[in-house]
């Protein structure tokens, strides 16, 4: 009978890992984003609450179903499949008073394949390494969230409304938020659809071209979170597409901005996303955020942008603008999109590879976000990206080596721009080299300093 133990031993008390794990979000927060797992129902951990998502083995789809028994309040919760494609897998999840403020999550999981021969043959090779990456992710993602939310755990705990929520960021910041004990809310648009870990009772919906209020109130919320706008490089950029990418950002933000403002109690906190698109291409000149504005499409469209806020900050109300580097997670973006090549060893310097490339990790621009919130004095720019920028060859390098694939195959900017026109040319082959100066004179410690580090968090790809 196969049986999985895992034990992780945290510097907090056993009721701040117990209530980390029993608020909404947790779920979510704990998913590697490599293995493209889907929520489709979250019902918490008490007796007889399910869980379902759906993930591939392989190429091929299953759906998982697991149903909790064995609560113990504070001490213990268990999980069992009752369908999907183990023929057992039976979880409980204990927590063990350690020394002062230390305590240790024992994890046993008693599981068998399909057919029990299988289990002897496939463990080693098929589970069990498979496993043992998920539970390092999962303990690494426990300690490092919990790190950032205890250093403000004397703070008040908020009322927070997200826009974006069902993005890249924002499905990953709500349920952060969520497992630090704010009460999370989202604004959204009435044709989009919630995460199924996201609650339905929790929702404001407007006209974000219109700035109409259709459902609940923007009233009684101490921070708004502004990230919503069309994707950038999901497809080539035709006139029409580049009047999308503009106006789903300039007229959603400066519709938000004056009811903001308008507002009997306003926020204390606005925070509107941009992007290191305003810098444009400058080649290996340093840009901190003093630096002045580039030239072109993404250039311009981020001032105004920006721009679009001025009404909450002529409010009084403290509002932090957050230029935004390429997030690094392989659940979307950029690193997703080249994960194919790149595991093919087809992925080298792209036109020359000279171009820099400011990146940022999700956990980091999460962090910083919560970091920012928290700092009373912050307002303004902050460039939220890693402080060790890299040229396109640097990271294909450095990729190639997290996924031990060869990373040296060129491709000439010409068919870059053949393919993907002039969003080809702003996105791959320009680039710039910024520096987050007045985050860390803030001083905030990032997670990944440095690009190998955040691929293999990203890709579970752990030494």
């Amino acid at each position: 009978m196969p049986l999985f133990e895992h034990t992780a031993t945290f510097p907090f008390s056993r009721e701040t890992v117990w209530n980390w794990h029993a608020r909404p979000g947790a779920v979510r927060r704990i998913m590697p984003d490599w293995e493209g797992i889907r929520p489709v129902e979250v019902g918490g951990i008490t007796d007889g609450a399910v869980t379902e998502f759906r993930m591939k083995i392989g190429i091929v789809p299953q759906r998982w179903v697991a149903k909790h028994y064995d609560y113990v309040e504070g001490q213990q919760f268990c999980d069992n499949m009752v369908k999907g494609p183990f023929g057992r897998w039976n979880h409980v999840h204990k927590f063990v008073d350690g020394g002062e403020n230390e305590m240790t999550i024992d994890d046993k999981i008693d599981w068998k394949l399909p057919f029990h021969f299988f289990s002897r043959i496939g463990a080693p090779i098929m589970v069990m390494p498979r496993v043992r990456t998920m539970f390092k992710h999962r303990t690494r993602r426990i300690l490092a969230d919990l790190s950032r939310q205890q250093m403000f755990k004397d703070e008040p705990r908020r009322r927070i409304l997200i826009t974006g929520s069902t993005g890249l960021i924002g499905t990953q910041l709500g349920a952060f938020l969520e497992t630090d004990g704010h009460d999370v809310h989202r604004l959204m648009r009435p044709s989009t659809k919630l995460h199924a870990d996201q609650d339905a009772n929790k929702i404001v919906r407007w006209n974000d071209m219109t700035g109409e209020i259709l459902e609940g109130s923007l009233e009684g919320f101490d921070v708004v979170i502004h990230l919503a706008g069309a994707g950038i490089g999901d497809k080539r950029w035709s006139k029409k597409r580049k009047k999308l990418i503009a106006q789903s950002r300039i007229i959603p933000t400066q519709n938000l901005s004056s009811a903001l403002a308008a507002l009997e109690t306003p926020p204390s906190v606005y925070m509107c996303a941009s992007a290191v698109g305003f810098y444009d291409n400058r080649g290996d000149e340093e840009l901190d955020e003093t630096s002045s504005i580039g030239d072109g499409f993404l250039a311009e469209m981020c001032k105004k942008w920006e721009d679009a806020t001025t009404a909450a900050s002529d409010a009084g109300i403290r509002t932090i603008l957050m230029r935004t580097g390429i997030v690094q997670t392989a659940a979307g973006g950029m690193l997703e999109q080249i994960l194919l090549p790149a595991k093919l060893g087809a992925l080298g310097p792209i036109g020359g590879g000279r171009q820099w490339q400011s990146w940022i990790s999700l956990d980091d621009q999460i962090y910083a976000m919560h970091f920012l919130m928290n700092q009373h004095e912050a307002s303004g720019v902050y460039n939220l990206t890693a402080p060790n920028p890299v040229t396109q060859k640097q990271f294909a390098k450095n990729l190639g080596k997290v996924l031990r694939r060869p990373a040296f195959a060129p491709a000439p900017g010409f068919v870059m721009k053949i393919l993907f026109g002039q969003m080809g040319k702003a996105l791959i082959l320009d680039g710039q080299k910024v520096y987050p100066k007045r985050l860390l004179e803030s001083g905030y410690k990032f997670e990944h300093e440095t690009l190998e580090p955040a691929l293999r968090d990203a890709l579970g790809r752990f030494n």
